[in-house]
């Protein structure tokens, strides 16, 4: 039996043993897991400080290392993730609906876990913790192929998870690490449709792309983030400001970093330039259309491309329009269907922009910065789902569950 195969075999054995585990069990597992994280600290920090010096000589870009790096506080936030999982309620064993047939038949339906789980991400070593915590809790055994970067780092925290597991005497295959990082080897999993039941790919654009048109395996797509915001001209400028300048540079690499501006045509001239001296002391380059580089010359001329573009870098897009209605056209026609902000103090404009901009977060007066798992209050999340099935928005304990129905009867036959 191939390589892939064999974990396949045993993750899918390892998935019926967990969707028989009761909430207090798999909660008490999570906080095993999760002291193992703080104690294996200092190898997993090691293993991490070799995947950071080895990206930095191969000249990635820092905004891109800042997702690789760990430290003892992000450990410990991993740690912690856990924990909040735990705390959580188990959706497993949900019992949604439950009527009665004129021909007596019971007929439910029931919360259960999808089975196996496989994950296919980048960079950031903190998505193998929280792909095992979620998957955990909700009875999934989960396969995960990380990136060639974090290799390191992710063997050292499945080694400890592993110990977790071991500990409560529960089976390591919860959660197993593909080490071969070949590219044949990624292409494989795509197909092992006879073993995963579901493939969440998570990263950039390129990674997503290949996913969806390689894989045998249902798809569930967790976008790249070209997210906007549009300053409206009953904005407050302060807020804006301060809205525009957390979306940008509180952190470039995450997907739910604002990418693209709109600004309102009527308050550009005093609005722009403020804009301007916000982000250049942050270091950030506007690359913006005629009418704003017209107001501001230090700005670079877009072109189209930059509207399209999650940057992930200390870049951005700006466009100014003539209403709301093209402020609307403009985000609907360039965003990822991630997350958008409106920033405005008119009612029917926050209204309107609520419910004609197709994304799945969509915000009035807030940063996108919120969009993520622990700020929804899911306790963390396997991925921001841009589609429309089965999942959309930051994926918790629900998304990773499917249903099915239970029925009880006394004798019943048709006729």
């Amino acid at each position: 039996m191939e390589y892939l195969e064999k974990i396949g075999e045993r993750a899918r054995e390892a998935s019926v043993k967990l969707a028989l585990m009761l909430q207090d069990e798999k909660n008490e597992v999570l906080k095993k897991c999760a002291e193992a994280l703080i104690e294996y600290q200092d190898e997993i920090l090691d293993a991490n400080s070799e995947d950071v010096k080895r990206s930095r000589e191969n000249n990635v870009k820092e905004s891109l290392i800042d997702r690789l790096m760990l430290t003892p506080q992000r450990i410990k936030s991993m740690a912690d993730g856990l924990l909040e999982v735990a705390a959580l309620p188990d959706p497993v064993g949900e019992v949604l609906s439950m009527n009665v047939r004129p021909n007596g038949l019971v007929i439910g339906e029931k919360r259960v876990p999808l089975g196996v789980i496989g994950m296919i991400y980048e960079s950031r070593p903190n998505v193998t913790v929280d792909a095992f915590g979620l998957c955990f809790k909700t009875g999934n055994a989960v396969i995960l192929r990380g990136g060639s970067d974090a290799i390191k780092s992710n063997i050292a925290i499945v080694k400890a998870l592993h110990e977790g597991l071991r500990r409560a005497g529960v089976t390591e295959d919860a959660v197993i690490l593909i080490e071969d990082i070949s590219r044949e080897t990624v292409n494989k999993m795509m197909r092992l449709d006879k073993y995963i039941d579901v493939l969440i790919p998570r990263g950039g654009a390129g990674l997503i792309r290949s996913v969806k048109e390689n894989s045998s395996i249902p798809v569930i797509e967790t976008g790249t983030g070209n997210c906007h915001v549009y300053v409206d001209e009953y904005a407050d400028f302060d807020m804006a400001l301060n809205i525009i300048d957390n979306a940008k540079t509180q952190r470039l690499g995450v997907c739910n970093t604002c990418e693209s501006l709109v600004i309102h045509e009527k308050i550009s001239e005093r609005f722009i330039p403020l804009l301007y001296e916000r982000l250049s002391a942050k270091g950030v380059e506007i690359r913006a259309d005629e009418k704003a580089c017209a107001i501001c010359p230090e700005c670079v001329p877009a072109t189209e491309e930059d509207y399209y573009t999650e940057y992930l870098d200390k870049i951005i897009s700006l466009k100014v329009v003539d209403s709301i209605d093209e402020a609307i056209w403009h985000i609907n026609h360039y965003n990822t269907k991630h997350s958008d902000a409106i920033v405005t103090e008119n009612y029917g404009n926050a209204m309107r922009f609520l419910n004609e901009i197709d994304a799945a977060a969509v915000y009035v007066n807030a940063s996108t910065r919120f969009t993520d798992g622990n700020e929804f209050g899911f306790g963390a999340e396997i991925g921001i789902s841009t589609q429309k099935l089965h999942a959309r928005g930051p994926m918790g304990l629900k998304a990773l569950t499917t249903t099915k129905f239970i029925i009880f009867g006394n004798g019943q036959i048709r006729r």
